[in-house]
């Protein structure tokens, strides 16, 4: 028992020092007693078990928010490094006239300090049809060999073919859900349908014409892996009947968070009137969602953590309740009200600091290896649990933030806490004639 062991530790103190002679902070006396009260005995099982779902609680609600904030954290990042992998951080577009010294305006660009890469850029929507007649909508991107080539997120990512006949520009190149819905592959014919095609006294006929499929590209983007579509410049400009002109010329910069910074620049070099979009606007509404949605799910799951540190009082209250008598005896051999509040408060903190630490580790392992947990899941169930047409990644990613990770400990280290305090306290404001006199 708990105060026979206080009494063996005051028989081996000097004569005349008493518990409370031991009471500093944290002593010997009461990191033993709290120890005590944390180990079960049989006719305590109901307060251990408490005490076990209270642990496990707050091991959950933090693996739960570390592995909730990693993924969200990995979405917006992968996204990001798609989006802009491909697609320009600042577009050009006309004002007054045509691009059509777009050739002269890429070159001006490319030397502006900051401009990693100028590409010119025809765009164009297209009916896309392979064997068997399916179709499909397409967005085509008339590029540059040149320019595709150093877009490493294409060239780098090419599955089958390469871009020799797109180099020789009469080629194209599609992405591998394109071809997997169309049923085709590298060397094989795609027909692409224009609705704006050549004017004739019988009206508008749509454009129809067919290309080979040099290559075969996958970015990881499900969105864009199903519908892009790149063409030479040339081809393009010709397919659709844009001869010698571009619609915008797409830059990129070493720093897109910088590209206020930049902005005045690119209009100096442009030397005329052109109209300035960076990617933060085109994806504003996008990544505003994504941002709601990660709060918000940060705030519920904070809940979990809530839940457990409210645990931790109905147990320690219970735990008080039950060791009345230990208290009161206690209490006349010497310990301070003091003494008991820190016994008391260690032992619920005790179970909160655990149960956070054992949630970091767990959340760390799930967040290492989500992707092979997703798959055994889905293999489990049956069922595609993250299904790349919703989610536009193939894989499930998975990004720790250090800055995140030690808020999501100190918040729950901060719950454990302030939920120990009322319990203990209320442990040492027990008054030792009522507590015994029914003993």
């Amino acid at each position: 028992m708990a105060v026979s062991n206080a009494a063996e530790d005051q028989q081996e103190k000097p004569s005349g020092a008493g518990l409370s002679a031991s009471a500093r902070p944290f002593s010997r006396f009461e990191r033993m007693v709290a120890w005590r009260y944390l180990r079960a005995r049989r006719k305590e099982t109901f307060i251990s078990v408490i005490a076990g779902f209270s642990f496990v609680g707050i091991m959950l609600g933090v693996a739960t928010l570390i592995v909730v904030m990693a993924v969200m954290n990995g979405f917006r990042t992968e996204l990001i490094t798609r989006i802009l992998g491909m697609n320009g951080h600042v577009i050009v577009q006309p004002i007054d006239a045509p691009l059509n010294d777009y050739a002269a305006l890429t070159d001006k660009f490319a030397v502006v300090p900051g401009v990693t890469m100028a590409i010119p850029l025809v765009e164009g929507e297209t009916l896309a049809s392979g064997h068997g007649g399916a179709g499909t909508g397409a967005l085509v991107k008339g590029m540059r060999a040149d320019d595709l080539t150093k877009l490493k997120t294409i060239s780098g990512n090419i599955k089958s073919g390469d871009m020799v006949g797109f180099a020789a520009g009469t080629g194209v190149l599609i992405g591998t859900r394109m071809a997997q819905q169309l049923g085709l592959a590298a060397g094989d014919q795609i027909t692409l349908i224009a609705p704006d095609g050549d004017i004739t006294p019988f009206g508008v006929n749509p454009r129809v014409k067919t290309y080979t499929v040099s290559g075969i590209f996958e970015i990881g983007m499900s969105e864009y892996d199903a519908s892009i579509i790149f063409m030479p410049l040339e081809e393009a400009q010709l397919y659709f009947n844009a001869p010698g002109i571009v619609q915008s010329i797409e830059l990129f910069i070493s720093h897109p968070d910088d590209v206020d910074q930049i902005r005045p620049k690119i209009e100096a070099a442009a030397g005329r009137q052109v109209f300035l979009t960076d990617w933060r606007q085109r994806n504003e509404t996008f990544f505003s969602a994504l941002q709601v949605e990660r709060n918000v799910m940060f705030m519920i799951l904070t809940l979990i953590v809530l839940v457990a540190a409210l645990n931790i009082i109905s147990g320690l209250i219970m735990l008080v309740k039950d060791k009345g008598s230990d208290i009161a005896i206690l209490k006349t051999m010497g310990a301070s009200s003091g003494a008991i509040m820190r016994i008391f408060f260690m032992t619920g903190a005790a179970i909160g600091i655990v149960g956070t630490f054992a949630g970091v580790l767990l959340g760390v392992l799930v967040c290492v290896n989500i992707e092979s947990i997703r798959q055994f899941f889905s293999w489990v169930s049956g069922t595609m649990l993250f299904d790349p047409e919703l989610y536009f990644l193939s894989q499930l990613p998975a990004e720790m933030s250090m800055r995140e990770t030690v808020s999501v400990v100190a918040m729950a280290l901060t719950l454990s806490f302030i939920a120990t305090i009322f319990p203990a306290w209320r442990a040492s404001r027990l008054d030792p004639v009522q507590a015994l006199r029914y003993e």
